[in-house]
């Protein structure tokens, strides 16, 4: 009996941690550098919570960090939105 409450505890800690919505979460955004102005859009994925407020935070840490300014996160949606965006984001596609 204890082994199988064992079991379903730690088969219920796996299903609550799991971040199946943190994985499908993603974000069109665009993006600037100075000296020369290069403009850019790009699509990446949310680690995060999946909201718009994360999706800024998460997307201008990570651009600043390889010398690019956030403008403005577009939008945040699920994988169902990557293929119409893939084109439009060429080699900002999932790059950050």
């Amino acid at each position: 009996m204890k082994q199988v409450y064992l079991s379903l505890i730690a088969a219920v800690s796996l299903a609550v941690a799991s971040p199946v919505a943190a994985a499908d979460c993603f974000a069109d955004y665009k993006a600037k550098q100075d000296s020369p102005l290069r403009l850019h859009y790009g699509v990446l994925e949310i680690r995060g919570a999946c909201t718009a407020g994360s999706a800024t935070n998460e997307a201008a840490q990570r651009l600043s960090a390889q010398g690019w300014t956030l403008l403005n996160v577009v939008s945040v949606f699920g994988p169902e939105g990557l293929d119409q965006r893939k084109n439009s984001a060429g080699q900002y596609f999932l790059r950050f």
